[in-house]
């Protein structure tokens, strides 16, 4: 654990961390836990891949085994830290590592809120792991925040949501959710995943905790998988710590400095995959051969209002409808050339995929009907290649997509 504002050792010390707020985000970006070494003058801070470390006294160390703690994690902690507004920052061997962390601060006979339409890893978790330790999950439609107050306990202690969700891309008014959350003493947990602290900060909404799969934008190259997680709640980060320590779900060394690494062009990827998905959002809404599209910077987006309010970018996830059954959209990912069929989203490359068969197939067919998850949903990772090549891409997978459909009607 590494707050943003504390020096705990001279590999991680940083002024930039320090004094987060009177810098812009690029500037974190590249210099929060980023100092020079003071050993060598190394510019970028070497990578320490000891499991031990040398003490001068029984008990007199700045770090004692990389499980605990390590250079290169609490560098990169202290970066995350200072980029969510956090006074803590905690890095996790994957998301779903620190899902499990967080939720394994409740006691049991806990009751967790989380809204309906949550990543599948997260709802699996919250079904099959935590329910066999006593803690009890209601999935709830929080797109309406008025539904909270319904279902709020008196043993109900935390509340987890995602904005936007995957894959139907709905927004949680994070405000409204945490205030009526902390009036019944209930911590909130934000999901960032999908929109990165560029776009959007959840702790300055109110909510308590906010959690990324590092794997996606924030590693943004997809080579590490890693989850991280930050807070000002000092109770909850002295919560966090132990158990990252205890269960020691921490990524390695390696993996932390190609984070921090790719943490530093965040800014720069997050605008252009802004820029790319508004502009394959606008051409899919255009085209005859596509039933629906979301994607929160679109006007016909039925929360847009909330999008600009609470975010400072849109994002680079598009969800559209093909027009046709999952036949035609299977073959619509089997004729691109740069939208790679693959899970995963976030990279500097784009991605597509089918929710119904590939990351949400674990849903009930019932369930993923309810949510919108749809046979001809197709999700897009829209990556940061050049626009008009992408648009043309779809275009043509589009029309051998649905020109085949039709020969087989």
């Amino acid at each position: 654990m590494s707050p943003a504002n504390t020096v705990p050792n001279t590999f991680g010390t940083s002024r930039v961390a320090a004094e987060p707020h009177q810098y812009g985000f690029g500037t974190l970006a590249i210099h929060a836990g980023a100092e020079a070494d003071p050993a060598t003058g190394a510019v970028i801070p070497p990578l320490s891949l000891s499991t031990t470390f040398k003490q001068r006294a029984v008990g007199d160390f700045v770090y004692e085994y990389s499980r605990s703690d390590n250079p290169n994690r609490s560098n990169l902690e202290s970066a995350i830290a200072a980029l969510e507004h956090a006074k803590y920052g905690f890095a996790f061997s994957s998301g779903s590592a620190t899902t499990a962390t967080i939720l394994n601060t409740l006691a049991p006979g806990s009751h967790v809120i989380s809204v309906n339409d949550v990543y599948g890893g997260t709802h699996r978790y919250l079904n099959k792991v935590a329910a066999s330790m006593g803690v009890e999950t209601s999935f709830v439609d929080l797109a309406d925040v008025g539904n909270l107050r319904d279902v709020v306990r008196e043993n109900t202690r935390l509340v987890w949501i995602e904005t936007p969700t995957n894959p139907t891309l709905r927004l949680v008014d994070i405000a409204a959710v945490s205030a009526i959350a902390h009036e019944a003493g209930v911590f909130v947990v934000v999901d960032n995943t999908f929109l990165s602290p560029y776009f959007q900060t959840p702790l300055d909404l109110g909510a308590d905790i906010v959690v990324h799969s590092a794997t996606k934008y924030l590693n943004g190259h997809s080579d590490v998988v890693m989850g991280v997680a930050a807070t000002n709640n000092d109770a909850l980060a002295s919560k966090i710590r132990f158990l990252q320590n205890a269960i020691g779900a921490v990524p390695s060394p390696f993996d932390c400095y190609q984070a921090q690494r790719g943490l530093k062009t965040l800014h720069l990827r997050m605008r252009q995959h802004a820029a790319n998905a508004q502009r394959v959002a606008e051409f899919l809404e255009a085209s005859s051969l596509v039933d629906s599209v979301i994607y929160p910077g679109l006007a016909s987006h039925p929360q847009h209002e909330l999008a600009k309010q609470q975010m400072r970018g849109f994002g680079g996830m598009v969800s559209f409808r093909i027009r046709g059954d999952t036949h035609t959209a299977d073959r619509f990912l089997q004729r691109t050339h740069l939208f790679t069929l693959a899970e995963s989203l976030g990279g500097v490359e784009s991605l597509a995929e089918l929710p119904a068969r590939m990351t949400h197939a674990g849903l009930a067919p019932e369930e993923r009907n309810e949510l919108g998850i749809s046979d001809n949903l197709i999700r897009l990772s829209v990556g940061v290649e050049d626009g008009d090549d992408l648009i043309a891409d779809i275009a043509q997978a589009l029309e051998s997509a649905v020109a085949e459909n039709k020969m087989r009607i």
